[in-house]
This record gives C-alpha cells, sequence and structure tokens, in this order.
C-alpha cells in the first residue's frame, strides 16, 4: 500500500535530504581528491627545482614537504574510508 498523499511528501523529502547529504560527501571528496593533486604538482615543481639548483637544504625541504604530505593524506584516506564504511548499510 503506497500510503496517503502525506506519507509519499513525506518520504519524497526524506529522500530528496539524503540525495543531498550524498552529493555533499561527494563533492567533499573531490574536493579532497583535487586538493591532494594539486599539492603533489607543487612538490613536483619544488622538486624539480631543488634537483636544478643542487642544493641540499632545498631537496631536504622537499623531502620534508613529502612526509608531511604523505601523513596527511594518510589521515585523510582513514576518515574517508572509516566514513564509508560507518554509513554503508549492511547487506540484506
Amino acid at each position: 500500500m503506497a500510503g496517503t498523499l502525506a506519507d509519499i511528501q513525506a518520504q519524497n523529502t526524506a529522500l530528496i535530504a539524503a540525495v543531498k547529504a550524498e552529493d555533499d560527501v561527494v563533492d567533499s571528496a573531490i574536493v579532497l581528491i583535487n586538493g591532494q593533486v594539486a599539492t603533489l604538482a607543487d612538490i613536483k615543481a619544488q622538486l624539480a627545482a631543488a634537483i636544478a639548483s643542487n642544493d641540499p637544504a632545498a631537496l631536504q625541504a622537499v623531502a620534508d614537504s613529502i612526509g608531511a604530505s604523505v601523513t596527511d593524506i594518510t589521515a585523510k584516506k582513514d576518515a574517508l574510508a572509516a566514513a564509508v564504511a560507518a554509513n554503508t548499510p549492511a547487506a540484506p
């Protein structure tokens, strides 16, 4: 039985809210990924400049930047994976 018009409207409103919430999460993941790509591109440019200048301090700064990026990416990956796992319904 489909229910009353009010029931159907309430279900539709709930569905719209759920889709929006999911879209917000997907959009946030896209921003995260794009930010990581930009960070890696910046590190690549820093590395090329450090190699070209043959500057040990610049090379160490790039190595430190890579280390920080790996830590950041790992933390964000873990947070995203936890959020997906926590919000994925169990199989019927």
